[in-house]
């Protein structure tokens, strides 16, 4: 178990639906981290930013973008979290990959669909919330439009840090900046969130917004909007118990079960 996690947040413009591109900009990124780095997370869909197109792009689990991300994670002993199109028994998905230095590799399909751009029609909504054990952390990956409802990510698991990723824009930035915090807050959990930046294929425009909030909801970056850059935050495991302990909030939770 680790006390201290290190997490690199990567804000980045996306090239496209042009994965290769992608692979060798982000590979200058993560090789260029420090030792100490325990964890990288990459936007949603990092290899092709929001595409509605997804036959001509769209991966195996035993494809490029996997095989390179297993490398990496073995080469810098780290482990790296994002999602990317994959095309699975006919179907695709918006999967969100954690892969383990050690090359086990775990995924969340993204449960809520964005009916608003048309990926609902698309795309298979999952059905699993993934809860990943990483150096004694238990730690909840999600994926954009996941935000907006919080009883998917309600924290019955006891989980320590819960991670979502998106391509979210400018124009609905507020939301994004609130519920982020108010995850936080009412998991009493560390939330991370990993946003890109740029205009994208169909002009949609990204500013960032990445961040990190400690379980009070007090912002722990200092992540400039607007531009690329990565930022290491570090996460303390004692800082969760002695709020924990301090205010038992998540003890006197509702006990209900999600459908």
């Amino acid at each position: 178990m680790s006390e201290v996690l290190n997490i690199a947040l990567i804000q980045s413009q996306l090239v496209w639906e042009n994965p290769a591109q992608n692979r060798a900009d982000f590979s200058k990124k993560i090789d260029a981290l420090d030792d100490a780095v325990d964890l990288v997370v990459l936007p949603e869909m990092f290899t092709s930013g929001f595409t509605m197109n997804p036959s001509h792009i769209a991966e195996t689990m035993e494809g490029k973008s996997i095989t390179w991300l297993k490398y990496l994670a073995s080469k810098n002993q780290i482990a790296i979290t994002g999602s990317l199109v994959i095309e699975e028994n006919g179907n695709f998905y918006n999967r969100m990959v954690f892969v383990h230095p050690n090359g086990t590799l775990e995924h969340y399909d993204k449960r809520h669909t964005f009916t608003l751009a048309g990926e609902d029609k698309i795309y298979t909504s999952g059905s699993k919330k993934l809860i990943v054990d990483y150096k004694g952390w238990k730690i909840c990956p999600l994926v954009c439009y996941d935000l907006r409802f919080p009883v998917w990510s309600r924290n019955v698991e006891h989980y320590d840090l819960l991670i979502y990723i998106a391509n979210w824009p400018t124009l609905r930035m507020t939301a994004w900046d609130t519920l982020l915090k108010a995850r936080a807050i009412e998991n009493m959990s560390y939330c991370v969130g990993v946003n890109r930046v740029g205009t994208d294929h169909n002009n949609h425009d990204y500013s960032g917004h990445s961040a990190a909030y400690d379980v009070l909801g007090n912002k722990l970056d200092s992540i400039p909007v607007n531009e690329e850059a990565i930022e290491v935050v570090e996460l303390r495991k004692k800082a969760i118990a002695t709020y924990r302990n301090k205010l038992s909030f998540l003890s006197d939770q509702d006990q209900f079960l999600i459908k």
